[in-house]
């Protein structure tokens, strides 16, 4: 057939609104021939066809085209017309993939995805069939119509969706559809039905007849049948070795139940033997009963011992109770009067120092009023020796008559005089000299002082700065391994100490830090908590001694001799934590120590309860609330003490504060502890650098005021000198006996002024004298009210040591005392914990000697007297079981032997009687294929009779001839015929009006204006597609393009 040269089409943006019987979407197509579908319903008989009959198809987004359709199909014989790329071929397309064709099939594509339009998602079939009648599918369900629609995504996949007559969506499964194609006979895969463009080039242009033949094979599914013949017979000869290898299966089993058989008949009886076994196990059954019954009264007994014990363990804990309660009386008695020195000592210490000071200052005024007195005594005598002098020496000049001498006596007296005026104003510069020399000497010892309490404050606050550097570090080592709060050598210690006891060292792995193992729920009480448990925190627990002294000695590893140790409680490990609801302190509103921490070890809790008590001491964060609580009215029932949130430690009569101003171990918030610590750090750098440069300012003010003092005590020492001269030269001249005449009157007044002067120092000194005596009073009075103080004071100290003596025997004797009562309640609990588990073992006996009573009375109803232990019985039944077991391994068992007798008995006779129905299968298979094949044959023979006889008449009709030849051994189809387009047409019209009940359409790019007028014709005529395309667009056209074409 010629083909027609493809023409431009409409893109979908320009396509109008489709009109009923009309498309004016495109279609693809290159070459378009004439196309046949037809759709037989074998089912039916009826003249016009009521199911089964395509009423119509739309199509959306399918292959080029953005819609197509709705339009419908006649009943009988339909065309659809139109010029290559209108959508023919599309029209096609959809038919076989909307009703579950693949896409291979439509020889358009080998993927689903491939006929959706570009720039689109998805894609959308919608196909009507007709559903009338008694043949009806379903038609309570579905009505007079099914609605086909299926959607098929960018990604090659497809979902189906079958609805009613009224759009109802009865089912979306492919399975849904199969069955209705079946029930309609419906076959979209079968060229006779559904004849592709490809297809029908390959029939009518191949020279292949080969291709014929099998193009006849497929449309009369004569290709089906033959190959489920092939099938059918593989898989009879399969059976057939089947049955070959159970034969010889057979075989090797009828020869193992021919064995069996024999041994079960060679077995020989052991009812004897097994009846003796039985009453042995019936005598052993009340055996066991009977030794369980011997038990349980042994049990009674010790029960009835133990709960004596028990009794005197309670009155034994109630005597240490009482010794324990002396001995803390005692002790609190100690601690009271030690409390009340202490409060009396501290009470007289700063009027002591008061006093001290007083007495150190009156000794100073009283010394140097003394000072005074002495050199006015000095003076006085001085003068009265002056005195003496000059009356002699009146006296001699008087008596002397010798006038000569006198200038050189006057020489003489004016040198003394001048002398003597020296010595005065030497001696008033020594004096001078000498209160500047004690002043100096005053404040270079003031000084002195003031640099040793320097070098004290520096020494201590140094300490403080190397505690806090030390502590310091420590907290920031301990932010990578918190145990390093615990000391440096901690972590490595706890290795040690896991190696030792995976090495089999310990009986029990040591625990410690304590601090390490417990957690504080309230971060505030922290410091009240270090506080209270103080030492113990670093504290390790040991299960006994062994173990203590092998901890000691990887201790010795870490820590040196002369530093303090972590101490070692040695106390057997318990898994469960002691009871103290008798004996714990409660408030309503504060915690003991014991609540406020979360403990997991009860070991750690039970060390910590036995050394500190700390389930009587509660912790109250206000100290105001603590003293009221404690001492303002009576402390709550077994509280002994309780700490507040500063550290301080509060009793019923007395209040101890803390050194400590923060955690060391406790403390959560490491951060804020490292940045406090770091600025005290800061300070107390500060501190130091302040005091040295004090210090620095003081050494200097020292040398200075040596040196001052030093070069006047140099120049006191040569005024002494110069003084002992001049005295000493005054008393040469006054020696010197020259009788020569001297001014009388000169000395007389000399004398005189003497005289007067000696008064005036005489007056000072009684002046100076009633002044020392009344600051020797005062000074006296000063001592003795400090040596009274100070002796009230010692007789305290001297009260307080032995006081101190017996606190630490009493409190030694608590300790005592407190051992022996956990002792005696370690011994009491052990007791009444072997004495429960006692009670616990008897009701567990009385519950297995009722469980063996049960299970004597299951084997032997009635109860036997038994004179032989059980141990003897069950020799007896050993003894008489291995005797039947040597019977068994010569012989057999005889069920065993039975059963395995009956199961080879079971699997011969099941195998065979599988191969025998296997045989009967395969010989019916042989006969029915035998009949089939011939039936085949002969259905064969008959349609390609059928075939050429339908192909001659047509022929003969138009007095055509033509020929077609079957080879069905060659397996090839000739045809000859010289038929043209237009005489087929008219044979297939002729052909449609015979079978009215079959529908056929056919697409063609004729216009079929040449066909007769007939109600059994539809013409569908395809719209145009646009002028002048010659490559299909693959892109949708825009509004602007749109409104320019128009």
């Amino acid at each position: 057939m010629a083909k027609r040269k493809e023409e431009n089409f409409f893109s979908p943006e320009n396509a109008k609104r489709p009109r009923q019987e009309e498309l004016d979407d495109f279609d693809k197509d290159g070459d378009e021939d004439e196309c046949t579908v037809s759709f037989t319903n074998g089912t039916s008989t009826l003249t016009a066809a009521e199911v089964g009959i395509i009423e119509s198809i739309q199509l959306r987004n399918f292959m080029c085209h953005s819609m197509l359709g709705p339009f419908k199909f006649g009943s009988n014989v339909n065309f659809v017309v139109g010029n290559n790329g209108s959508g023919k071929s599309a029209v096609l397309t959809a038919l076989i993939v909307g009703l579950g064709g693949k896409a291979v099939a439509t020889n358009r594509g080998s993927s689903l995805k491939g006929f959706v339009k570009d720039g689109q998602n998805s894609a959308d079939i919608s196909i009507t069939l007709r559903n009338r009648g008694d043949d009806a599918y379903r038609a309570n369900v579905y009505g007079n119509s099914i609605v086909v629609q299926q959607h098929i995504s960018m990604d090659g996949s497809r979902s189906y969706k079958l609805k009613s007559e009224t759009g109802t969506v009865v089912s979306t499964r492919k399975e849904e559809l199969i069955a209705i194609l079946d029930h309609f006979n419906i076959q979209v895969d079968n060229p006779v039905s559904v004849l592709t463009q490809e297809m029908s080039k390959q029939f009518l242009q191949s020279k292949n007849e080969g291709d014929k033949y099998k193009f006849f094979m497929k449309a009369t599914q004569l290709e089906q049948m033959k190959e489920d013949y092939s099938y059918i017979m593989e898989t009879k000869e399969r059976t057939k070795e089947q049955i070959n290898q159970g034969e010889e299966r057979l075989i090797e089993l009828k020869r193992q139940c021919l064995e069996k058989e024999e041994r079960f008949q060679s077995i020989a009886g052991l009812s004897t033997m097994k009846t003796n076994l039985e009453y042995l196990k019936h005598e052993m059954a009340w055996a066991v009963v009977n030794e369980i019954e011997k038990q349980l009264n042994a049990i009674r007994d010790n029960i009835k011992i133990g709960e004596d014990r028990a009794a005197r363990l309670d009155r034994k804990m109630e005597e240490q109770q009482v010794r324990l309660n002396e001995a803390e009386k005692k002790y609190k008695d100690i601690q009271d009067k030690l409390e009340k020195i202490s409060q009396e000592t501290n009470a007289r210490a700063p009027e002591c120092m008061a006093l001290k000071t007083d007495v150190t200052a009156k000794k100073r005024t009283y010394n140097e009023a003394e000072v005074l007195y002495n050199r006015s005594l000095n003076e006085y005598r001085a003068l009265m020796k002056d005195d003496e002098q000059l009356c002699k020496r009146i006296e001699e000049l008087k008596k002397s008559t010798d006038q000569s001498l006198e200038p050189e006596r006057l020489e003489r007296q004016k040198k003394i005089s001048w002398l003597k005026e020296r010595v005065k104003a030497l001696q008033d510069q020594e004096s001078s000299i000498n209160q500047e020399i004690e002043q100096f000497q005053q404040a270079i010892e003031k000084d002195k002082e003031e640099r040793v309490r320097i070098k004290r404050e520096e020494l201590d606050v140094k300490h403080t700065l190397s505690y806090n550097q030390r502590q310091l570090k420590e907290l920031k080592d301990s932010k990578t391994d918190r145990l390093k709060r615990f000391g440096p050598h901690v972590p490595a210690l706890l290795e040690a100490i896991d190696d030792a006891y995976r090495r089999g060292r310990f009986t029990c792995k040591p625990i410690g830090p304590l601090g390490a193992c417990i957690h504080l729920r309230d971060p505030e009480l922290a410091l009240a908590i270090e506080s209270c448990l103080k030492g113990l925190l670093q504290a390790y627990c040991c299960h006994n001694h062994a173990d203590e002294r092998v901890l000691q000695a990887l201790m010795e590893k870490f820590y040196s001799r002369g530093t303090s140790r972590p101490q070692i409680i040695v106390s057997e490990f318990r898994n469960e934590m002691y009871d103290v609801r008798h004996r714990a302190a409660y408030h309503p509103d504060f915690p003991t120590v014991l609540t406020a921490l979360e403990i997991d070890n009860a070991v750690v809790a039970n060390s910590l309860i036995d050394m500190r008590s700390i389930e009587t001491v509660l912790l109250i964060k206000s100290n105001s609330v603590a003293r009221a609580v404690m001492q303002s009215q009576k402390p709550p029932k077994n509280c002994r003490e309780a700490f507040t949130a500063d550290g301080d430690q509060v009793f019923a009569g007395r209040y101890y504060s803390s050194e400590n101003t923060r955690p060391k171990f406790l403390s959560k918030d490491v951060d804020s502890e490292i940045s406090d610590l770091e600025n005290e750090v800061e300070n107390k750098k500060a501190q130091i650098l302040n005091l040295q440069q004090h210090l620095s300012t003081l050494e200097k003010d020292i040398k200075r005021n040596e040196e001052f003092l030093r070069r006047r005590q140099i120049h006191y020492r040569e005024l002494k000198v110069k003084i002992t001269e001049s005295i000493s030269e005054i008393r040469e001249l006054e020696n010197i006996e020259e009788h020569q005449s001297v001014d009388i009157a000169t000395l007389e007044d000399e004398a005189q002024e003497n005289k007067i002067k000696m008064k005036m120092v005489e007056k000072n000194m009684e002046q100076q004298k009633e002044n020392m005596e009344h600051l020797k009073n005062l000074k006296i009075e000063a001592e003795n009210k400090y040596d009274a103080i100070k002796q009230k004071i010692n007789q305290l100290s001297d009260l307080a040591e032995p006081l101190k003596d017996e606190l630490n025997l009493a409190d030694s004797e608590v300790d005592n005392q407190k051992r022996g009562k956990r002792h005696y309640e370690e011994k009491q609990k052990e007791h009444l914990d072997t004495l429960n588990k006692k009670k616990r073992e008897l009701d567990m006996k009385e519950k297995e000697l009722e469980e063996k009573m049960s299970q004597a009375r299951q084997i032997c109803p009635e109860r036997i007297e038994v004179k032989k232990s059980a141990s003897i019985l069950d020799k007896e039944i050993n003894r008489l079981r291995q005797k039947i077991q040597a019977e068994h391994a010569s012989h057999g068992d005889r069920e065993e032997i039975m059963r395995l007798y009956q199961e080879a008995r079971e699997t011969y006779l099941d195998l065979d009687n599988k191969v025998r129905t296997l045989k009967r299968f395969i010989k019916l298979l042989e006969e029915i294929m035998t009949h089939r094949y011939k039936t085949y044959q002969q259905f064969r023979r008959c349609l390609t009779l059928r075939c050429k006889l339908y192909f001659d008449n047509l022929l003969s009709q138009r007095a055509y001839c033509g020929k077609m030849n079957f080879d069905h051994k060659n397996e090839t189809l000739s045809i000859s015929d010289m038929v043209n387009r237009r005489i087929a047409m008219d044979m297939i019209l002729k052909m449609a009006d015979s079978q009215r009940f079959r529908q056929f359409i056919l697409l063609t790019p004729q216009s079929m204006s040449s066909l007769p007028s007939s109600k059994l014709i539809r013409i569908l005529r395809m719209s145009d597609p646009e002028r002048g395309q010659t490559t299909l667009p693959f892109r949708p056209v825009t509004h602007e393009e749109e409104e320019d074409r128009s």
